[in-house]
C-alpha cells in the first residue's frame, strides 16, 4: 500500500551544503548570484550560508556577506546553519533576513558523532542540552530533531532500524527535559548507505512511535539510490525532503571525495511532477540554476536531470 502526499516541501541546501564542500574558495558574488537564481524557482526554503568555524569550514568564511548580499524574495524563507553560540550569535545578527529556529542534532552510530562532532553519545547529548538552554535564553524555539548517519556508517558498517529509533529517543527525551515541542523529525542518509526498503522500515518505526511530528528526509546520491529511497519515502507519505540543486554538496567528514552529494534538486522536482505530485517549483528555471550552480563550481555536476533536460519540449513537439 502507497500513501503519495498531494505535494511536498522541498529545503534547498545547494548554496549552503554545497558550497562548502568545494576545494577552491567560490566567490561570494557566485553564491549570491545562486541565491537569488534558486528564489525565483518557486523554491519556498533555501539554506543560504553556515556560520561555522572558517579555519573547520574555509568556504564559509564569507557567511555574513552572502546572508547581507542576496536579495530576499517574497514567499521564501532563508535558513543558515550554526552549531555553536558563536554561530548562533552571528546567525541572529541576520534575523531580519533568516528564520532562525533551532534544531537538537544526535547520530544514530557513536562512530560518526565522534568523526562528525568529536563527542560520543553521552557528551553529545550533553552538548545539546546546553545548546537548546542557550537557544531559549535567546528566544530561539527549538522545534527539530535531527538524527544523522540513520541508515548506515562508513566507520561502524550497519545502523539498524533500533539504533535510528533509539536516538530518536534520546533528541525527544531531551526535548521534553527542556521543554521544546517537536513538530519535525529529519532522517539523514549522511553517507548513502539507506536502499527503499530501509527508507520504509525507518520512516515507519518512527512516525509509528512519533506520529504528530512531520517527517523530514535527508537523502545522498552516493551509491545512486538517493531517488529510489525518496520514492519509498513519498510511497510512506513523506512530504518533506531536503535536496541540493545539482546534486551540490556531501558530507565533508563522511570520506567520499568526488562522490555525489544531496539528491538533486531537479531530479526530485521532475519525479514528483511526473507523478502528479505537486513541487509548486518551476523545473526548466531549476534547471537553469543547476547548470548555474555547474558554472560556478567549474566541474561537472551529478544530476542526471541537468543532463538530460525535462520533457515539457518534447511534449510539445509531440503534440
Amino acid at each position: 500500500m502507497s500513501d503519495y502526499p498531494a505535494s511536498i516541501d522541498i529545503m534547498e541546501e545547494g548554496p549552503r551544503e554545497g558550497f562548502q564542500i568545494e576545494p577552491g574558495p567560490i566567490p561570494t558574488a557566485d553564491k549570491i548570484a545562486l541565491i537569488d537564481a534558486l528564489s525565483a524557482t518557486g523554491v519556498q526554503r533555501i539554506q543560504v550560508a553556515s556560520f561555522v568555524n572558517p579555519k573547520l569550514v574555509p568556504g564559509w568564511a564569507d557567511a555574513e556577506a552572502v546572508v547581507a548580499g542576496f536579495t530576499p524574495r517574497a514567499g521564501v524563507t532563508y535558513g543558515a546553519l550554526w552549531f555553536n553560540p558563536r554561530g548562533l550569535e552571528r546567525t541572529l545578527a541576520f534575523k531580519d533576513r533568516l528564520s532562525v529556529t533551532g534544531s537538537i542534532t544526535v547520530s544514530a552510530s557513536e562512530a560518526f558523532s565522534k568523526q562528525n562532532l568529536n563527542r560520543d553519545r553521552l557528551a553529545q547529548l550533553d552538548a545539546m542540552r546546553s545548546h537548546v538552554t542557550e537557544h531559549l535564553a535567546r528566544g530561539v524555539a527549538v522545534n527539530r530533531v535531527s538524527v544523522q548517519a540513520s541508515f548506515g556508517c562508513n566507520f561502524s558498517g550497519t545502523v539498524t532500524t533500533e539504533q535510528t529509533v533509539a536516538a530518536v529517543a534520546d533528541a525527544m527525551a531531551l526535548a521534553d527535559e527542556t521543554g521544546c515541542a517537536i513538530t519535525r523529525i529529519s532522517i539523514a542518509d549522511s553517507m548513502g548507505w539507506a536502499n527503499p526498503a530501509q527508507v520504509e522500515r525507518v520512516v515507519g518505526a518512527v512516525r509509528s512511535r512519533w506520529p504528530e511530528p512531520a517527517i523530514t528526509l535527508h537523502l545522498h546520491d552516493t551509491r545512486g539510490l538517493g531517488i529510489a529511497c525518496a520514492l519509498a519515502g513519498l510511497r510512506m507519505g513523506v512530504r518533506n525532503f531536503d535536496a541540493a540543486v545539482g546534486g551540490l554538496g556531501g558530507c565533508p567528514f563522511a570520506k567520499h571525495p568526488g562522490a555525489p552529494g544531496n539528491i538533486a534538486t531537479e531530479e526530485l522536482v521532475f519525479l514528483c511532477e511526473e507523478m502528479g505530485i505537486a513541487t509548486g517549483i518551476d523545473l526548466e528555471a531549476l534547471l537553469e540554476a543547476s547548470a548555474l550552480a555547474e558554472r560556478i563550481v567549474g566541474h561537472r555536476l551529478p544530476s542526471a536531470m541537468l543532463r538530460g533536460g525535462g520533457l515539457a519540449a518534447h511534449r510539445v513537439k509531440a503534440a
